[in-house]
């Protein structure tokens, strides 16, 4: 994207270099040929800053769309609606769920339904366009039911990802220094919802302001199809 300011660089430089020789002519007594030239530099400059202004746009509205991946999830069945879920991090590394009895281990998901809670940071759009985009934590993943009876009946499932995280950056965005900065924008928790299958895998993504879910292979395509 560095290639977007190109084109303005070269129409502010173009027009600059003409202002300047316009006024040094004009200086020399040459008025109507200095004026011309300013005047053809004073056009080329604004057409190069309406040209960067529209490369800003377009850099604005990528860095407001941006999405990161967070997570890659595949699911193995292991009964009428007890799966495994095997998550993939984006440094490579299995994320493992922290188990009842203090130890972690795999997910063992309870449901026809999984869920991913996060917490979110969100910043300022010109923060975004700075570079700064949307920081996470994930926090839990949970198993659902999509029938309302058994949601409240069936036997649950709740498992917390994060542990200790070293240098807290949510913690740090509540000191009262940080909140003189006008950085952040929000902080809130988010989830992600969707059917759970044999062999589905899931990718999700973090945008701005939002997790999102999308199916990467045939059988989580399926499985979302088939979702009622």
């Amino acid at each position: 994207m560095q290639g977007i300011w190109i084109v303005p660089g070269v129409l502010g430089l173009l027009g600059l270099f003409l202002f300047v020789r316009g006024m040094g002519a004009i200086g020399r007594g040459r008025a109507v040929s200095g004026l011309f030239g300013g005047l053809t530099g004073g056009v080329f400059m604004a057409a190069g800053a309406a040209v960067g202004l529209l490369g800003l746009n377009i850099l604005t509205y990528q860095r407001l769309t941006h999405e990161q991946q967070v997570a890659e999830v595949t699911f193995r069945q292991t009964g009428a609606t007890s799966y495994i879920a095997d998550m993939t991090l984006p440094d490579g590394k299995k994320q493992v769920c922290n188990l009842p009895d203090g130890t972690s281990g795999e997910c063992a998901i309870l449901g026809d339904q999984w869920q991913l809670d996060a917490r979110i940071l969100k910043w300022k759009p010109w923060a975004n366009v700075a570079g700064l985009d949307a920081s996470y934590r994930l926090e839990r993943m949970s198993g659902r039911y999509a029938d309302i009876n058994a949601q409240r009946t069936a036997p649950g499932t709740y498992y917390q990802l994060s542990e200790n995280p070293g240098l807290d950056l949510i913690a740090l965005t509540k000191s009262k220094y940080a909140q003189r900065l006008p950085l952040l924008d929000a902080h809130y928790g988010n989830a992600t919802y969707i059917p759970m299958a044999d062999g589905a895998t899931y990718y999700v993504t973090l945008s701005q302001d939002s997790l999102i879910a999308r199916p990467a292979n045939d059988q989580a395509k399926a499985a979302v199809q088939n979702w009622k």
